[in-house]
């Protein structure tokens, strides 16, 4: 797969002949528009988040085959059903690449990638379903005949075990080593004998995913490999910043611009801190009261917030004056901070529109001794959180729930339990931006604010 920059391409020459679930066992030769590198990534990315909240907000199977069905449509689909194949390999190696460059990221592409693959599978009819298994080359032969015959009384138990009736049998199995399917042993959903386990037809996808874990759990250490030793200082000035950048990108508004929901003063900021702003953000502002200081990542996070809920650049030197002179004097604040205001609303420096942070930047953030920023479900000891999720009104059990996401490092949808516990109404889309927390709260507080007769 070659990476060209800007140029029409010759969709004869490109088409990709593979089934409508690819199986990614090689990377196709084909020649990739630069911008298709990046945006067919950001595409899957959403897909690929979209499946990791669905997992942690704890849906069964076919809710999943649900979710993953409608993203797909939402953000892979194309017209030209070769287009849309080729869209769905491009994504694949470009994230491929993307999350190569670590344990970590290694460990949940993986795990999201395999989970899309199962239940693009499971949603497949039987006859697509077995032309896959064909792809894969699985050595595995139906059980037929006198085989067959001598098993069906105890394919039978194992059916009743899974509250099926006889009727249920049936009549294609695959006689699979036992250590291919885990996941079907673990259930108890398989007859065991002699190292095999009977696999029925309908239980497919447990031997196609197993494959597919396998060989992508394999590719993700050669590419890392060839990343490290070549790929990434050849491609230096062109793929390398795009490529390290994606995996921690943000995929939704960047709130620059403040909307009807967002347009604070100083009057009410107070107030308004402890009604819609999120944790991450009212801590950092009742340190600044308490302190009348924050170190420069706690200014940034915080002042970039507040520029994005409607903060203006003269009631932001005014607020942050109040708070800093009674610590450091007013000729200090002016020599040594309010430059740096001035200059993330854009009108020092190289005039950029600076746009808040994300909760993806937020956690990833490394706050030191002293420092107040970052994330306070990733950052803050058990204890202080659940002390600050107890003075934002959470019950018991809301406050268990959120803890749970914390243990597993579920760290955004701990912050979307705790804004569904304290507004009382779900929140499907999750809480991805400290911004759209507070968009979120403020529909929901002046939707139930009465309006004045006129």
């Amino acid at each position: 797969m070659e990476v060209i920059r800007t140029q029409k391409r010759t969709a004869s020459n490109d088409i990709v002949s593979t089934p409508t679930l690819p199986l990614y066992l090689t990377a196709p030769p084909m020649e990739v528009r630069l911008e298709e590198f990046e945006l067919f990534a950001i595409d899957r990315l959403r897909v690929l988040k979209g499946v990791s909240d669905g997992l942690a907000r704890g849906r069964n199977p076919n809710e999943m085959d649900d979710l993953v069905d409608t993203l797909w449509k939402e953000h892979m689909r194309l017209p030209d059903v070769s287009e849309m194949i080729n869209k769905d390999i491009i994504s694949h190696f470009v994230l491929r690449l993307v999350y190569c460059r670590s344990d970590e990221l290694k460990k949940w592409f993986l795990s999201m990638e395999t989970a899309l693959f199962r239940h693009r599978f499971r949603i497949k009819k039987i006859e697509e379903q077995r032309v896959i298994v064909g792809e894969f080359g699985l050595p595995y032969k139906a059980v037929i005949g006198a085989e067959l015959e001598s098993l069906k009384e105890r394919l039978v138990l194992v059916a009743r075990s899974l509250c099926q009736t006889s009727s249920d049998v049936e009549n294609i199995y695959y006689k699979v080593p036992f250590e291919e399917v885990p996941d079907l042993v673990a259930t108890r959903r398989v007859l065991l004998q002699k190292g095999y386990a009977f696999v029925a037809g309908s239980q497919l996808v447990s031997l196609v995913v197993t494959q597919f874990r396998s060989h992508l759990s394999k590719a993700l250490i050669l590419t890392n490999r060839k990343w490290t030793t070549t790929i990434r200082e050849r491609e230096k000035d062109r793929l390398t910043p795009i490529v390290e950048a994606l995996s921690t990108s943000y995929l939704g508004p960047d709130y620059t611009q403040s909307s009807e929901y967002a347009d604070i003063s100083l009057k009410d900021i107070d107030q308004v801190s402890k009604s819609s702003f999120p944790l991450c953000m009212r801590h950092l502002f009742e340190k600044l009261r308490e302190d009348h200081h924050l170190k420069h990542g706690g200014r940034m996070q915080l002042g970039l917030f507040l520029k994005g809920v409607g903060l203006k650049l003269d009631d932001a030197l005014a607020f942050w004056r109040e708070e800093f002179t009674k610590k450091v004097g007013s000729e200090r604040f002016d020599k040594e901070y309010a430059y740096a205001i001035r200059h993330n609303y854009g009108k020092e420096g190289k005039r950029t529109d600076y746009t808040p942070y994300a909760c993806s930047k937020i956690i990833t953030s490394a706050p030191g001794a002293g420092d107040h920023h970052g994330c306070p479900y990733r950052h803050f000891s058990e204890d202080n959180l659940k002390a600050a999720l107890s003075r934002m009104g959470l019950s018991s059990r809301g406050m268990e729930d959120v803890m749970d996401k914390v243990r597993n490092r579920h760290y955004q949808l701990a912050c979307t339990l705790t804004f569904e516990a304290v507004y009382g109404t779900s929140c499907d889309t999750g809480i991805n931006h400290p911004n759209q927390y507070f968009e979120e709260s403020q529909k929901i507080l002046k939707s139930k604010t009465p309006t004045a007769p006129v």
